[in-house]
């Protein structure tokens, strides 16, 4: 299996939130020394990103803006960012919309909305990115799914959310079968409740304190905790763990 090349890159999708759990793991891969290829349908915000990382920590990183969801614009932009930055090594599929319309109530668009960006997303920027990866033969992919996949809910975001992340565990297991030999490790990460927007905006203290009660370590989870997370997957020694849901959840699900 290869060895980690001194100059690496890892893309991450869904960096533009200024909150978001995209953007936190940005700030830490750079702070570890990656150079960094962030994705974002807001494409001012990723461009903005990387120039600020780049200054700050002295990487190299590049913003394109994408709508995941759209596959020839993922694999030009992919085509971009191997252009600009040395090879890609890690990927961090943090792309994502929430989705909180109960299933009674929904409408057939938003049911494709989700699927097509949670799902189809992290196929598209997958499948371009582990081409490259079989390519070198090494690679580290980590994708968000969600503890809602799990206990079939329960969250902020409903049915169609629960699928796609579903989905995500279904494909991470499969791809860790068939890309293993090629040196790529594929593992997913399970958050719990996290204090971003995707939960509907800033968590109130009452919405926190209802949170907490279902959760073992008195607090809801915050970006860092996922950026630490993904951080550890993506990083050279973690190449014996594969086909994995990491749960950082606060102990809301035990399997």
């Amino acid at each position: 299996m290869g060895t980690f090349p001194s100059e690496r890159t890892a893309v991450v999708s869904g960096a533009g939130s200024q909150r978001g759990i995209g953007r936190a793991a940005a700030v830490r891969l750079a702070r570890e020394g990656w150079s960094l290829g962030l994705l974002d349908i807001d494409g001012g915000a990723v461009a903005d990103l990387a120039a600020n990382l780049g200054a700050e920590h002295g990487v190299r990183a590049v913003g394109v803006g994408v709508d995941v969801a759209d596959r020839v614009a993922v694999r030009a932009a992919i085509d971009e960012l191997e252009r600009q930055l040395p090879p890609i090594v890690a990927l961090a599929n943090v792309a994502g919309v929430s989705s909180p319309v109960p299933y009674l109530e929904l409408p057939d668009d938003e049911w494709e909305r989700v699927l097509r960006i949670n799902l189809d997303g992290v196929h598209h920027v997958t499948r371009r990115v582990a081409e490259s990866m079989v390519r070198h033969g090494i690679g580290r992919i980590v994708s968000i799914s969600s503890v809602s996949a799990q206990r079939g809910g329960g969250t902020y975001s409903k049915t169609p959310y629960s699928v796609a992340k579903a989905g995500v565990i279904g494909l991470t297991r499969s791809l860790a079968r068939e890309l293993g030999p090629h040196g790529v490790t594929v593992n997913a990460i399970a958050p719990g409740p996290i204090d971003t927007d995707i939960m509907g905006g800033t968590l109130t203290e009452e919405r926190k304190a209802a949170m907490v009660a279902d959760l073992l370590v008195g607090r809801v989870g915050t970006v860092e905790d996922i950026a630490a997370a993904i951080s550890f997957l993506v990083d050279e020694e973690s190449g014996y763990i594969t086909g994995h849901t990491l749960n950082v959840d606060g102990g809301m699900y035990m399997h």
